[in-house]
């Protein structure tokens, strides 16, 4: 398996003739090694894994802009299961339960040992499960029924200078001129895409606050994984214990009953709230950890606001939703921060 594993991030740096080429290879390299791994992780061996295998930043890069590209898309998921009667909660809910469902019966079937974690590292996924998916989730998708899928996704990232600032305080990470042109784009995008400027949907302050409150909740992800990555913890070991959490915590808030009659409504219902917690969760969060091993947090997070221009280009295509110029502009500034930290610089790391 770690040969397999080695294969999806190869230790040759990318040089192909496009660098869409490139991404659109890994997409679809990243998607077929998940559904790989799932069948195939009995053999997995973190240690012998740690020794053998090199991660190409410039790949590690392109696998997070995979993951931002899926939670682009996970609006689609919370207006239809909004529209059958769940709350934000509820949907919260929902999404933890599906994705702890999934990844634990995949490692306790195929590898039991990867369930164990030290008790002195609880705190890790404490702070991935409750302080972060719980929180930020709540404060995301009450902001997508708030304002509108472009408004909710950009100011979800202003997570990325939390990040920058909260990585370089925690783990010492060089804040270059790179992250600051980046993070000022960001910021200036924010600004755009929210309506302050031009003719665009209003922002009420209550949606402002929600919005980034969710990028707090969204930043503490990175920096709570990255202790856990540290620590030698498996990508889906942090997915599983990070998303157990998040179902207890949601637990005292969520209608849990509401959550199984929709799923009880019919196989298509059921078959769509799995799709929910695998593509908009399992697959997008295990190639953004797959990421980490070769990438700071910082970069990674600018790297992943490619979210907005996804779920922007959902929200108009699909829901009809307005956009003017201006907001279209500050959806160009986000996506070229990405381009500005998107470097072809290669090392080897041990995780």
């Amino acid at each position: 398996m770690a040969q397999v594993v080695a294969h999806l991030i190869g230790s040759e740096e990318v040089t192909g003739p496009s660098p869409v080429i490139s991404f659109l290879e890994v997409a679809v390299a990243g998607l077929r090694q998940f559904f790989c791994i799932i069948g195939n992780i009995v053999s997995y061996d973190t240690k012998d894994a740690r020794k053998c295998r090199e991660v190409t930043m410039e790949r590690g890069k392109l696998l997070i802009i995979l993951a931002g590209c899926l939670w682009g898309c996970m609006g689609i998921f919370v207006r239809t299961l909004n529209g059958w009667g769940l709350g934000t909660f509820e949907i919260v809910a929902l999404r933890a339960a599906v994705t702890a469902v999934l990844t634990g019966g995949i490692l306790g079937i195929f590898k039991p040992k990867l369930l164990k974690i030290r008790l002195k590292d609880v705190w890790c996924f404490l702070g991935t499960g409750i302080c972060s998916i719980v929180f930020f989730n709540y404060c995301y998708f009450k902001s997508i029924v708030m304002t509108s899928l472009p408004v909710a996704a950009v100011l979800l990232y202003t997570a990325p200078a939390m990040v920058v600032v909260m990585s370089a305080l925690l783990f010492r990470e060089k804040i270059t001129p790179e992250k600051i042109f980046s993070l000022v784009l960001v910021f200036v995008g924010c600004v755009l895409v929210a309506g302050i400027v031009g003719n665009g949907a209003p922002l009420t302050p209550a949606g402002l606050l929600i919005g980034l409150g969710a990028g707090f909740g969204y930043a503490l992800y990175s920096i709570f994984g990255r202790y856990a990555l540290e620590r030698g913890y498996h990508s889906l070991t942090i997915l599983f214990y990070t998303f157990l959490f998040a179902s207890l915590g949601v637990l005292p808030f969520a209608d849990f009953g509401k959550v199984w009659d929709v799923m009880a409504m019919g196989a298509g219902q059921t078959a769509f709230s799995l799709a929910f917690g695998l593509f908009s969760t399992v697959v997008p969060y295990f190639v953004y950890n797959l990421g980490l091993t070769s990438v700071e947090n910082g970069t990674a997070s600018i790297l992943a606001s490619v979210e907005p221009a996804v779920a922007s280009f959902i929200g108009i295509v699909i829901f009809g939703e307005r956009v003017d110029l201006w907001q279209l502009a500050g959806m160009i500034l986000v996506f070229a921060s990405i381009v500005v930290c998107s470097g072809k610089k290669v090392r080897t790391v041990e995780t």
